[in-house]
C-alpha cells in the first residue's frame, strides 16, 4: 500500500478505514465479523483508522482498542469529539448537541484513550464546530494535549475555510475531514485549497456516497429499517431513482474499465490529490479487499473528466443531510 502525508505529523496508507459503520448508523453489525475485518485491513497494509465517541456511542472506539491492541504500533488511530451525548438514550436519540468547550475537549480525549486502550491518539478530531465557543479556546485545548504527549496532531472536521485558517493561527491542523466523494464535491469551493495553501491533508469521508455508489443498493427497502440513511434527502423514495440512475451509469463506465463501481469512485477520489486520503466505511473481508485494491487504479484525464460529469452534484436529487445536520457544517 502506497502512503500519504497528513500535514507534517502523520504518514498513512493512502486509503484509510472508515469504522463508524462497524457499531453505528447503517443498521446491525457483527463484531466478529467487523474485527476479521480490521485484521485483514492491517494485513493489507492499510494503517489508518477512523472512529469517533459518537459511534455507537463509545462502542465503535472499544471495539477498534480491543481489535487493534496488538497491532497497535503498526496504525494511525484517529478518534474525534465535539457532541453534547445522553448515554441514557438509544444511540439515534443520544447526540444532544454540539460542545467544543476546552473542558470537553480535554474530558473525552481522556475518556478515548481508555476505551481505545492506548497512550497517544495519533489524530484528534474536533467532530462539529461548536459556534458558541471560540475555536481558538477549543484548538488551544487540544493543543495541551499534544504538549502533555496524549494527542500526536489535531484535526477538525466540517469546518469552514475560515475556521481552519483561526485554528491553524493556534496549533498546526494535520488533517481537516468532511464528506466529499463524485455525488458531493462541496469542498472543492474552498476548503481544500485552503488545506493546500497552508498544508494540511484532507481526508474524505463517505468517498462512496454513504454505499451508494457501490451500486449494491437498489431501492430504499435494501437499507435495514434502523439504518440512518433513510433520513438523509438522497434515499429518499422521491430523490432515489433518480440517483440510482446515475449510479448504473457508473457502473458502465466502471465495466468497461474492468474494475467495479465502487472501486472507479474511490480511484476518482485519490485522484484528485495526493494530500488526499479517503476513508471508506467497510464491515465485510471482500468490500475492503475491493476498497484497497482501488489504490492501483491508473486513470487518465479523459477518464477523470467522464466520471466528474456523469456524477456531476448539480445532476444528484436532495442534499446530502438534513436541514438539521447540514447547519453544523461549514462553520
Amino acid at each position: 500500500m502506497k502512503t500519504r502525508k497528513l500535514g507534517n505529523e502523520l504518514t498513512v496508507s493512502a486509503i484509510g478505514l472508515g469504522c463508524m459503520g462497524m457499531s453505528f448508523a447503517y443498521g446491525a453489525a457483527d463484531e466478529r465479523e467487523s474485527t476479521r475485518t480490521l485484521h485483514r485491513a492491517v494485513e493489507l497494509g492499510v494503517t489508518f483508522f477512523d472512529t469517533a465517541e459518537v459511534y455507537g456511542p463509545y462502542e465503535n472506539e472499544k471495539l477498534i482498542g480491543k481489535a487493534l491492541k496488538d497491532r497497535r504500533d503498526r496504525v494511525v488511530i484517529a478518534t474525534k469529539f465535539g457532541f453534547r451525548i445522553d448515554p441514557g438514550k438509544p444511540a439515534a436519540e443520544a447526540i444532544r448537541g454540539v460542545d467544543g468547550r476546552p473542558e470537553q475537549a480535554k474530558a473525552v480525549a481522556e475518556a478515548s484513550l481508555k476505551r481505545l486502550g492506548t497512550d497517544v491518539i495519533d489524530l484528534y478530531y474536533q467532530h462539529r464546530i461548536d459556534p458558541g465557543v471560540p475555536i481558538e479556546e477549543t484548538v488551544g485545548a487540544m493543543a495541551e494535549l499534544v504538549r502533555e504527549g496524549k494527542v500526536r496532531a489535531l484535526g477538525l472536521s466540517e469546518a469552514s475555510a475560515a475556521t481552519i485558517r483561526r485554528a491553524h493561527a493556534v496549533h498546526p491542523i494535520a488533517a481537516v475531514q468532511s464528506e466529499y466523494s463524485l455525488w458531493t464535491r462541496d469542498p472543492e469551493v474552498e476548503v481544500l485549497s485552503t488545506c493546500r495553501e497552508l498544508g494540511i491533508g484532507f481526508v474524505p469521508y463517505s468517498p462512496l456516497g454513504r454505499g451508494m455508489l457501490t451500486g449494491t443498493i437498489r431501492k430504499v427497502d435494501d437499507l435495514a429499517a434502523d439504518d440512518f440513511r433513510r433520513s438523509l434527502p438522497r434515499f429518499q423514495e422521491e430523490n432515489f431513482d433518480a440517483n440510482a440512475a446515475l449510479v448504473t451509469e457508473l457502473q458502465q463506465l466502471a465495466g468497461k474499465k474492468g474494475v467495479t463501481a465502487a472501486q472507479l469512485a474511490l480511484a476518482w477520489v485519490l485522484n484528485q490529490g495526493d494530500d488526499i486520503v479517503p476513508i471508506p466505511g467497510a464491515r465485510k473481508i471482500e468490500h475492503l479487499e475491493q476498497n484497497v485494491a482501488a489504490a492501483d487504479i491508473v486513470l487518465s484525464d479523459g477518464d477523470l473528466a467522464a466520471l466528474g460529469a456523469a456524477l456531476s452534484p448539480t445532476l444528484v436529487a436532495g442534499r446530502r443531510y438534513s436541514d438539521a445536520s447540514l447547519a453544523l457544517t461549514n462553520r
